[in-house]
């Protein structure tokens, strides 16, 4: 299964996989996801208002203030995308 599908598509990622997009998204590998890259990660995800999602993303998880998202704030970011309908299975919940 390819990681990188819209949400529109119904398909089951892992809390792993979400992670993992938006790992990939730290393109300069500063260990940080800014604005711009975390709204790359939401577009590849199918958002349609992409630069409306970063804002609540940043909001929810961006818990030092500096604007984007780092490594300890990435469970947070995950959390967030599950809110949101970007994950529908997990290894502790059953699919829907």
């Amino acid at each position: 299964m390819p990681l990188y599908m819209a949400k529109c598509a119904s398909v089951n990622l892992t809390e792993g996989q979400l992670k993992t997009i938006f790992k990939e998204h730290d393109i300069n590998g500063d260990g940080e996801i800014s604005k711009e890259e975390l709204k790359k990660a939401f577009q590849k995800l199918g958002s349609w208002f992409s630069d409306w999602r970063v804002r609540g993303a940043l909001q929810h998880a961006d818990t030092n203030g500096d604007g984007s998202i780092s490594i300890g704030e990435i469970d947070d970011l995950i959390k967030y995308a599950i809110k949101f309908g970007y994950n529908t299975k997990s290894s502790s919940r059953s699919s829907k």
